[in-house]
């Protein structure tokens, strides 16, 4: 049968995205599936042969149900989510203003700024751990040395170790590491912003303030809402962070869904428990997706600039 060339064209573009569907399907779509099965069982990683025995949905029940489920949500929906990104998209934000502003235009600094953004963001997460833990080490770090030296402070902090700073000095870290990347992204947007709609509202007597608000932002509301929802998921997924600069500690007070995962599967080898967690954390997040786009969704952004 001779097929039409539109259904050839058809035909072509499904057969070079073929191999791709497989690839995807190989990478995300089985090990899903696998993990799903396994949440279901009671397989340890003592066991991985003979396999594990149904249990339905104890594990799920167990977890949600136990007493730590409260510290670790709070602890991962709050401080390693909602702080982190809260404070990466305003400081990005602020940043992309900066770098996009006459100021260091006229001061012949553009370049050298944004090269200097880029430093965190090329330094990889583990190194930028270590790095902070040096600078928030109580008997040999900069900051320490310089709160006491400006009496700030009258004995050294351990802030990796004391239960009021730790989360403020993990998400010190996160922010530092990944803001370039907030941006640089908005700085982008930014450009795209029309020149002239910005000429015409300082003819019209608008300030910076009012020109930002009705005319910059609107612009930048597609890319933050993109933005936000990447930094939400990464960071709610996040384990290198917490996991390099408390191991969860002190005790368990940082611990949160990802470094359970770990220490479910690990430590305490129960792999379909831990798999239950996994399970739990992707949906969450699907849930989360969903409700973003429901309230938030980029098509209604686009109306709103258009």
């Amino acid at each position: 049968m001779k097929l039409s060339p539109l259904a050839r064209e058809r035909f072509t573009i499904f057969m070079m995205l073929f191999p791709t569907f497989l690839i995807l399907v190989g990478f995300y779509l089985y090990p899903t599936l696998y993990n799903l099965e396994l949440s279901f069982t009671d397989i340890t990683l003592l066991k991985l042969r003979q396999g594990g025995d149904p249990v339905g949905l104890a594990n799920y029940t167990e977890f949600l149900t136990s007493s730590s489920f409260f510290d670790i949500a709070i602890n991962t929906v709050f401080w390693l989510t909602a702080i982190s990104v809260v404070c990466r998209i305003i400081l990005g934000l602020g940043f992309a203003l900066l770098l996009n502003s006459n100021f260091l235009k006229r001061m012949h600094m553009t370049t050298l700024a944004r090269l200097i953004l880029l430093v965190p963001w090329a330094t990889p997460p583990v190194v930028a751990v270590i790095a902070w833990r040096w600078l928030f080490d109580p008997t040999h770090g900069p900051i320490n040395s310089w709160l006491l030296a400006t009496g700030l402070i009258s004995d050294p902090v351990a802030f990796t170790a004391n239960l009021t700073t730790v989360w403020p000095s993990i998400v010190t870290i996160i922010v530092w590491n990944t803001t370039p990347l907030i941006g640089v992204s908005l700085l982008a947007a930014l450009q795209t912003v029309p020149s002239d709609l910005l000429e015409a509202s300082e003819i019209d007597g608008a300030n910076r303030w009012q020109s930002f608000r009705f005319i910059t932002l609107p612009y930048l509301m597609p890319t933050i809402s993109v933005l936000t929802l990447m930094s939400v998921i990464w960071t709610f997924n996040n384990f290198v962070y917490v996991w390099l600069t408390t191991g969860a500690g002190p005790g368990t007070y940082t611990n949160v869904l990802a470094t359970e995962v770990y220490l479910k599967a690990f430590v305490d080898l129960r792999l379909g428990y831990s798999a239950a967690i996994g399970v739990t954390m992707a949906i969450v997040m699907a849930a989360f997706g969903a409700l973003y786009f429901r309230f938030f969704g980029l098509s209604d952004m686009q109306d709103k600039v258009g």
